[in-house]
């Protein structure tokens, strides 16, 4: 089963900002992507539920200090990509 990954238009340039900040983090941006739309509930994402103001949304981790957050809508086979960036910046 395959999910298809939706981006919003603030997801996508925050993303190209992170991105040309972090070009080392490109390949692991790719593959973290890849690994949500085959399983986002493999292990190695460390997909977890927020909670306070993101309640309702879930976030995987890129690398120990980076998330990207996400709405997922098991029943439609749908992640909803929301932000990227630091811990801070995207749980602040």
């Amino acid at each position: 089963m395959s999910y298809t990954l939706v981006t919003t238009a603030f997801f996508e340039r925050r993303a190209r900002k992170f991105l040309t900040k972090h070009p080392d983090l490109k390949p692991r941006f790719i593959q973290t992507l890849e690994q949500l739309r085959s399983d986002p509930f493999d292990p190695s994402l460390k997909l977890h539920a927020l909670t306070g103001k993101l309640q309702g949304m879930q976030a995987v981790s890129l690398t120990y200090s980076y998330r990207i957050t996400l709405t997922l809508q098991v029943t439609e086979q749908e992640i909803l990509l929301l932000d990227i960036g630091s811990h801070d910046e995207v749980y602040g």
